[in-house]
């Protein structure tokens, strides 16, 4: 059976260094090209023609603009509105990761901590510079929640700072694990399934119980990774409530 880990191994296409440091162009550089490129070749198409009765394409890209609008809207507030490219950007990336990675020879870029932390540590970082910049030290405030006694405030303060600072781990982690575990079942079943076939006509048979299995949990990667793209969005948005609308 292949090693299921080895679809997660990043391989140089165009070998490239400089100082010792490897800038080569690998296989996870070129699958976000090719997100990037499908992502704003279609957005542009469904943004061409601006038809008062939209066709197919329009339709689409009008629902993915109302559906991020909404998110931003129910979870970061009317003024959250100026966040709008930078969550749609975000969603589009972890979606296109996400559903291309489900192709046959494709690479899962999302599958990468190196990849979703970055993604995530660009939220915090985002929340953190324009919490200080809408609120000034008012900020801070953030961390010590209103009508607790002092005493308590020693015991809360610490927790809700740490609470604060382990979220681009928590958001990163969310998405890099559950691209992993679907590949990896993905991968394992359709192994038993070629296994199988070299042990002749019973093994032929036996095969196709795997398949199905392997095709079943098809979908429900693509269910994941539609959801873990609208997570991802949604929490962003959350935390990014904070920069526009501090309760505190």
């Amino acid at each position: 059976m292949a090693d299921p880990l080895h679809q997660f191994v990043i391989k140089p296409i165009i070998p490239f260094e400089i100082g010792g440091v490897d800038l080569s162009f690998t296989n996870s550089a070129l699958w976000m090209v090719i997100g990037a490129a499908l992502s704003i070749a279609f957005l542009t198409i469904a943004s061409g023609k601006k038809a008062m009765v939209p066709g197919r394409v329009q339709t689409v890209g009008e629902m993915l603009y109302e559906f991020i609008a909404g998110i931003i809207r129910e979870n970061t507030g009317p003024d959250g509105r100026q966040y709008f490219p930078f969550i749609f950007t975000l969603f589009i990336v972890v979606l296109m990761g996400n559903v291309l990675g489900l192709l046959p020879y494709s690479f899962t870029y999302t599958s990468h901590i190196i990849v979703t932390f970055a993604l995530a540590f660009m939220v915090f970082l985002a929340v953190t510079i324009f919490g200080f910049i809408n609120h000034g030290m008012h900020f801070l405030s953030l961390f010590s929640p209103p009508g607790i006694p002092f005493l308590l405030k020693i015991l809360i303060v610490p927790i809700e700072i740490l609470s604060f600072i382990i979220r681009p781990v928590t958001l990163s982690v969310r998405l890099f694990a559950n691209m992993v575990a679907g590949h990896l079942m993905l991968k394992v079943f359709a192994g038993f399934s070629t296994m199988m076939l070299g042990m002749g006509l019973t093994g032929l048979f036996a095969g196709l119980v795997p398949m199905f299995f392997n095709v079943a949990i098809l979908a429900l990667e693509l269910l994941v990774s539609l959801l873990q793209a609208y997570i991802f969005a949604i929490l962003s948005a959350i935390y990014l409530k904070d920069t526009v609308d501090l309760a505190h």
